[in-house]
């Protein structure tokens, strides 16, 4: 199995509850990478029995912290209408809740369709030389990067936009699991504001889909384009805002959350 396969992998254990382990190989500085817990829950939403479609919203909030070893993630679906279907999560461990998500699945049909938002004109992958971030981030190591502007470096940016191309390392065919994971990648924003590391932490995620997964097949194994920035730092809170990108000009997902930090 590829790594990141064996880090989402869930047991029934009941009725819409779900058993699985943290994955040291995505840790993150404290407690395990943010985006592989809300890909988890894409994935437990997937193998309940009366999922509909595919997702077109999730929400997660980080209300604590994950320690080491296995969880629970409860899932249920709140309501089921002809064409979407809304659920609520919460991923327990010893008796508590630590993180709770809502997530809005849905059927896609033909109907009008435009794109507003430019992609980002940036060199190939090819053109691209591959970066990273330090060693001691586990998360990041599975990841292949390519920064084209927000590398992180020991020095003080008045922008805090970060564009980069990405995928898995191995490659591995995008899923939706994949691509929600993908929407976190982005290092805090405050990191590269300040030229230094410093506290912080999400607090709330929210991944927007637009991939079908038709688009997501035609994918397949390549290089996804991200971009990141925020708007604005205020007394330890910070917004962010992402896009995603095929290599080819389609708007995967988007992605705005809420980060907490000490400056």
């Amino acid at each position: 199995m590829h790594p990141f396969d064996t880090a989402v992998a869930l047991d029934t254990v009941g009725n819409g509850t779900y058993r699985g382990r943290t994955s040291a190989p995505y840790n993150n500085m404290v407690g395990p990478f943010g985006g592989l817990t809300a890909a988890t829950f894409v994935r437990a939403i997937e193998l309940h029995p009366e999922c509909l479609g595919s997702p077109v919203s999730l929400t997660v909030n980080f209300a604590g912290p994950v320690a080491e070893g296995e969880f629970d993630i409860v899932a249920r679906p709140v309501r089921t209408n002809r064409s979407n279907q809304h659920w609520y999560l919460e991923l327990i461990q010893d008796g508590a809740v630590t993180t709770t998500a809502t997530a809005v699945f849905g059927t896609r049909r033909e109907t009008w369709d435009d794109t507003e938002a430019p992609a980002p004109a940036v060199p190939s992958p090819s053109d691209t030389p591959r970066g990273g971030l330090p060693d001691a981030i586990a998360w990041a190591q599975n990841y292949e990067m390519r920064f084209v502007a927000g590398a992180l470096v020991d020095q003080e940016s008045p922008d805090s936009t970060e564009t980069l191309w990405i995928r898995d390392t191995p490659p591995r065919p995008l899923d939706f699991a994949a691509l929600t994971s993908l929407s976190d990648v982005f290092y805090p924003r405050v990191f590269q504001r300040l030229g230094r590391y410093v506290p912080a932490g999400t607090i709330s995620l929210t991944t927007h889909y637009f991939a079908t997964p038709e688009d997501l097949d035609n994918h397949s194994d390549g290089y996804v384009l991200g971009t990141a920035r925020a708007r604005r730092f205020h007394r330890g809170y910070f917004d962010q805002t992402a896009e995603l990108w095929t290599d080819t000009g389609t708007l995967l997902a988007t992605s705005h959350q809420v980060v907490y930090y000490k400056g």
